[in-house]
């Protein structure tokens, strides 16, 4: 692709208010730590932080960053408060939290309490001093471990990294046999750019199955007609290709595979025209692709190329 068709840019050419809607705009969607602190006396306060995700499993470590205020490089209350007492609870946001949380995030005075605020409900932590919230769906009591102090200007972040303690997870987004959590009943939101939000449900959930369970044969290993088609996108060439050498059909099971029902069909409507033939083939292969049946769509793509 020619670099005309990008729109580059120089951070440090940039005003930081200008810099920003791009940055946060691009890298998306982020997860949102709904965190709650105390200050020495014991006032709570609650905000949401989207420059936030999950950076360690063994020790436990979640990280956020309450960047400086672009606007006049005056620091967040939660900064302050994890100084002074080096606890937080990070509660995730699902969607039904979501104006709340947002409500949340309003720059109260120091000392009022968002919890109250935004109608929500305090929950005593187990091991830490600052409430978790109770209507939160997973929530994870941290130790504050180090500040990281990543500059002095306007819209810098200050990396909290936070050591989970004591975890809580709502019964009812677990799976079935209590090992992980259903992304289904989750039902969790995340970050964009500018006034942006997107949810984790229903038609926009997908999987992916990972290539660390197997070595798949790469890209490079596809036979040409696949690899030069202006019809197959990335995403399925990655599909294909995310299959192990010992997988692919071998060629008696793509000849058999000519007597299943659709495939005769089309063998048999389109035998005097193998360019038709041909593509309704590759686009047979890719609506089994699209079904997540990996070794039948290889047999449609490996007959089209022997019409």
């Amino acid at each position: 692709m020619p670099s005309s068709d990008f729109h580059s840019l120089t951070p440090s050419d940039l005003t930081p208010a200008q810099w920003h809607p791009f940055l946060v705009g691009a890298v998306a969607p982020r997860p949102v730590a709904f965190a709650s602190t105390i200050d020495a006396d014991g006032r709570v306060n609650l905000s949401p932080f989207s420059f936030f995700n999950a950076f360690s499993s063994n020790p436990p470590i979640l990280v956020f960053s309450p960047a400086n205020r672009v606007r006049d490089n005056t620091q967040k209350h939660t900064l302050e408060n994890v100084r002074e007492v080096p606890e937080v609870v990070i509660n995730i946001c699902d969607y039904a939290l979501v104006e709340q949380m947002s409500l949340a995030s309003t720059e109260y005075d120091k000392g009022v309490n968002e919890f109250t605020k935004a109608g929500l409900t305090e929950l005593a932590s187990e091991l830490v001093r600052p409430p978790r919230l109770a209507e939160a769906p997973a929530a994870f009591e941290c130790v504050v471990e180090q500040i990281i102090e990543l500059g002095q200007n306007n819209g810098a972040g200050n990396l909290i990294i936070c050591r989970v303690v004591r975890a809580h997870f709502r019964q009812d987004i677990l799976l079935p046999d209590a090992t992980g959590i259903d992304p289904f009943k989750l039902d969790a939101v995340a970050r964009l750019g500018g006034d942006w939000y997107c949810r984790a449900s229903g038609a926009s959930l997908f999987e992916v199955p990972k290539p660390n369970r197997h070595i798949g044969i790469g890209i490079d290993q596809l036979p040409e007609h696949l690899r030069t088609s202006d019809v197959l996108t990335g995403n399925e060439l990655g599909r294909l290709a995310n299959i192990e050498r010992d997988a692919l059909p071998r060629p008696e099971q793509v000849e058999e595979f000519k007597s299943e029902p659709m495939v005769a069909y089309l063998l048999n409507k389109h035998q005097d025209d193998a360019p038709e033939l041909k593509k309704q083939l590759l686009q047979l292969g890719r609506q089994f692709l699209a079904e997540g049946r990996l070794v039948e769509a290889w047999k449609a793509l490996l007959l089209y190329n022997l019409i």
